[in-house]
């Protein structure tokens, strides 16, 4: 269940109150109040069978007694109350409910949770439930103030949503101070039903809205979270504040993976691939929704500071380096330019300091320059008030450059009252504007943060990868052998088969049950070897002194085992000791120690997480999180939010580490635990990365049988709806659209005439925008799927003859159809191959309907889905005839 009936519950017209009361002071005399006050235009109807009439209305002794079904109740009574209310709202006819009242986590009669019983109350009736324990929800453009606020909201276009109650009345009060409006205010409280997913979708395409403002503690349903919030995303800025930035269950993990994927890491790395941004406080919150509205695109985060003093461009710039940005560099022909409009003794570099005395003139024509520098991406006009020249003056000087730039220009205006014409002239004229320099940084790395999760949205790896599927059925293999062995723990040479399965460098190994085997191994392995400790009870080998390193003859190998076995046996006389495990000595004296694995996170399932390695990881800290499917993109990003990438990238005599390799890993250990659901725990530290590659040295791996199907947050690419078939005398294939598959795609554009674009489109159109090539090559899998029929091409490469796809609503009742075949391939029957795959795989996912529309002049369209059974339905007033297809009997 989304979006369904949620109309009902954001856009009444008509309002029950259940627990109304006149004592003063409560929550239902306070709900009622607000109602009342808000004033929402519909009928309000008090339900309480002690009062006759409370604020001047009419009060109902029950549900029964009301004059027609409420679109929506709001019930504040006492918990027990509740399910049977839910019921008898839903007998007669009520679709949505707020339930304000708490305690709900109490058990009935029957053994059952109050919440549950509400909940089993209401699916009958498919009546939808924000709450319990909640403060309530405001809809001010309609003047509906359904809650116990203290204090009412201003319509506006931003819609906020809270999981906490008490954060609800403070920044109701918050922003009503600073005159800041919304066009929804939802209180979640426990989200038994509506949760942060279903508010998502329906704030996704709610007309009301322009940006969407969380406030988050946590997440129930991680898949249905993602797929909405990167829905929303796509359409309107969307923002969070997260709390609770603690790590969980880390004392249980069996692997330094398993302890440092923190929840909090884990949420972060959502946020970032859901294409939202992260806030860190609720002013930022609200500070950075106006920001992105007023942004234009960014390429990057290169800066140029234009300052008239050098103490404000300082600080910006310590400012800017501390948050991860770049100094612009100014080119030959930019410090020209300069030369020509500023002083000898202008600072000749970034930040650009034009000097106290500055006319007016010299600040348009400096950012005039900047403008024009090709190494920027942004600029920061910083202003420190001068007797000399008046701020008013210099922003009416420069506000008509800054809403012509086709970059981002932010302005800070430093001071009080002197100032205050100045930057009231900038805001109103929609230029970012800022009180100190830090502030004015931390917009503009709130612009290119939410820029590169924005990028980061677009991309939809695939599930596949370079790995053959027998070596990966060899893997499988593997895992399963152990859990039937009843082991958790892989063995090490049970581990390096599944790391080279997927394509993972490994040191070659042997393994022996006794100091004597081992000593008769190692001349097999070529001298000096390291023998380690094989222990399903040791998590961390080096602990225990279950290392030695530099062995150089049998002997050596034997007394080092022996050693082994006497310290375990004396520091953990219960472990239990299987072997010993045997690789030759490695030397890379220029190698980095880093660590490459994979958790299982209780909400989000698997996670990689990639930072700098060794024994001092933990200390260390330097890591980041993300969710599988990787790609390379994906991979070089989580590279680049670690402290270790700067001297992966190269300093003095050392070069640069082989990045491609160790982005390639990630991506491979991603389709590990994306193919194999068995893997729990996956660590590999020391990975050794240099210019000469990377190279697993050490590596754990916990198996376990998994606990649902459905264990990736984000659906990967559908590679089991491949399939190759027969078509005009050749073989072709039939398969979901990848992201890679963006340059085919145009070309097939391309192959359109112009009837057929008209067709698809509606409108003429010449060329595809990349925007709309990125909707409809990259897609979430999850909600909407395109099979395109590709054949290989005259040079090899795959080209694209048709494509059909299905985006379904968030409930799965309705998907919307199109279907396009290359114009010079028509008549020849792949429309209806195309059709007949996507009919067959929305009923197989269980959609109710297929719908579209066609031009009534598409008449080659029009015969083919009458031909698969569409009714069909001439809109002569709009031009258009709906199609659709009943798939459910």
């Amino acid at each position: 269940m989304s979006v369904r009936n949620l109309q009902y519950l954001f856009a009444p017209s008509s309002v029950a109150l259940i627990g109304a009361s006149g004592r003063e002071g409560s929550v239902g005399a306070t709900v009622l109040h607000n109602l009342v006050q808000g004033g929402f235009k519909g009928p309000i109807w008090p339900v309480n069978p002690k009062y006759r009439e409370l604020e001047g209305l009419p009060v109902f002794s029950g549900v029964r007694d009301l004059p027609q079904a409420p679109e929506l109740a709001v019930i504040c009574t006492p918990p027990s109350t509740v399910p049977d209310l839910i019921r008898e709202l839903g007998e007669r006819g009520t679709r949505a409910a707020i339930v304000i009242s708490a305690g709900l986590g109490a058990t009935n009669g029957d053994g059952r949770s109050l919440r549950q019983a509400m909940l089993d109350a209401a699916a009958p009736y498919l009546l939808r439930v924000l709450g319990p324990n909640c403060v309530g929800m405001l809809a001010p453009g309609i003047g509906l103030n359904a809650s116990f606020a203290t204090t009412g909201a201003s319509p506006g276009r931003i819609a906020f949503v809270s999981q906490s109650g008490a954060l609800v009345t403070a920044v109701l009060d918050w922003a009503r101070a600073r005159g800041i409006g919304f066009s929804r205010f939802i209180s979640l409280g426990d989200g038994s039903d509506v949760d942060f997913g279903d508010v998502l979708d329906y704030l996704a395409s709610d007309g009301d809205t322009s940006a969407i403002l969380m406030y988050m503690e946590d997440v129930k349903h991680a898949r249905k979270f993602m797929s909405a919030a990167r829905a929303a995303a796509r359409s309107k800025p969307t923002l969070i504040l997260k709390a609770g930035r603690v790590a969980e269950g880390a004392a249980a993990a069996a692997s330094h993976t398993g302890a440092l994927a923190g929840a909090d890491d884990v949420y972060d790395a959502a946020i970032r691939r859901a294409g939202m941004l992260r806030v860190m406080s609720t002013e930022d919150l609200f500070a950075a929704v106006e920001t992105l509205a007023r942004a234009r695109p960014l390429a990057g985060n290169r800066l140029s500071i234009m300052t008239n003093g050098g103490g404000p461009g300082v600080m910006a710039t310590d400012a800017l380096v501390a948050a991860g940005g770049q100094l612009a560099p100014l080119s030959e022909g930019t410090r020209a330019k300069l030369d020509l409009v500023l002083p000898p003794t202008w600072s000749h570099a970034n930040p650009v300091d034009i000097i106290g005395d500055a006319p007016a003139a010299r600040y348009r024509n400096t950012l005039q320059a900047l403008l024009e520098e090709p190494q920027s991406d942004a600029i920061l006009f910083i202003h420190a008030p001068t007797a000399i020249v008046g701020s008013a003056s210099i922003a009416r000087e420069l506000v008509d450059t800054v809403k012509g730039a086709s970059r981002n220009v932010l302005s800070c205006w430093m001071g009080g009252d002197s100032v205050a014409e100045a930057r009231k002239l900038f805001a109103q004229a929609g230029i970012p504007t800022f009180d100190t320099p830090e502030d004015a940084i931390n917009g503009f790395m709130q612009i290119a943060r939410y820029r590169r999760n924005q990028e980061l949205l677009m991309q939809v790896p695939s599930s596949y990868g370079v790995s053959g599927k027998e070596r990966r059925i060899q893997a499988r293999a593997v895992v399963q052998a152990a859990l039937a062995a009843g082991r958790s723990m892989l063995r090490p040479e049970e581990v390096n088969a599944v790391l080279s399965a997927y394509g993972v460098p490994t040191v070659p190994s042997a393994f022996a049950a006794t100091p004597e085997a081992a000593a008769e191994a190692s001349a097999g392995l070529g001298f000096p070897v390291v023998v380690k400790i094989a222990s399903p009870d040791v998590s961390h080998k080096s602990d225990v002194g279950g290392v030695a390193l530099d062995l150089d003859t049998p002997e050596a190998v034997r007394a080092a085992c022996e050693r082994m076995r006497a310290r375990l046996a004396a520091l953990k006389p219960d472990a239990r000791l299987e072997g010993f495990f045997l690789q030759p000595m490695v030397r890379r004296p220029r190698a980095h120690e880093l660590i490459v694995g994979a958790a299982t996170d209780p909400v989000f399932g698997p996670v990689v997480l990639f930072g700098q390695g060794g024994v001092a990881v933990e200390v260390m800290a330097d890591r980041t999180i993300g969710l599988p499917p990787l790609n390379m993109v994906l991979a070089q990003d989580m590279v680049a939010h670690t402290r270790v990438a700067r001297l992966l990238a190269g300093y003095r005599d050392c070069p640069a580490a082989d990045m491609k390799a160790i982005q390639h890993t990630l991506v491979q250990v991603s389709q590990l635990v994306a193919e194999l659901p068995e893997v729990a725990e996956l660590d590999i530290n020391p990975l050794l990365a240099d210019a000469d590659g990377v190279l697993a040295l050490d590596a754990r791996i916990r198996v376990a049988a998994p606990a649902n199907a459905d264990r990736l947050a984000i659906r990967p690419y559908p590679e089991e709806l491949e399939e190759t078939l027969e078509w005009g005398g050749e073989r072709i294939t039939l398969r979901p659209i990848r992201p890679e598959d963006g340059p085919a795609h145009v070309r097939f554009f391309e192959s359109l005439n112009e009837e057929d674009v008209r067709y698809r489109m509606f409108v003429r159109m010449r060329e595809l925008s990349p925007q709309q090539l990125a909707r409809f090559t990259q897609i979430d899998y999850d909600r909407e799927m395109a099979l395109i029929a590709t054949r290989p091409g005259p040079d090899g490469e795959p080209e694209t003859l048709g494509v059909v796809r299905a985006v379904s609503d968030p409930d799965n009742v309705r998907a919307e159809f199109a279907v396009t075949v290359r114009s010079d391939l028509k008549g020849m029957g792949l429309g209806r191959v195309l059709m007949e795959h996507i009919i067959a795989y929305c009923r197989a996912r269980g959609t109710a309907e297929i719908v579209g529309d066609a031009l009534p002049q598409n008449t080659r369209v029009l015969r083919l889905v009458k031909s698969l059974g569409f009714e069909t339905e001439q809109v002569p007033e709009e031009d258009i005839v709906h199609l659709r297809l009943p798939l459910r009997m």
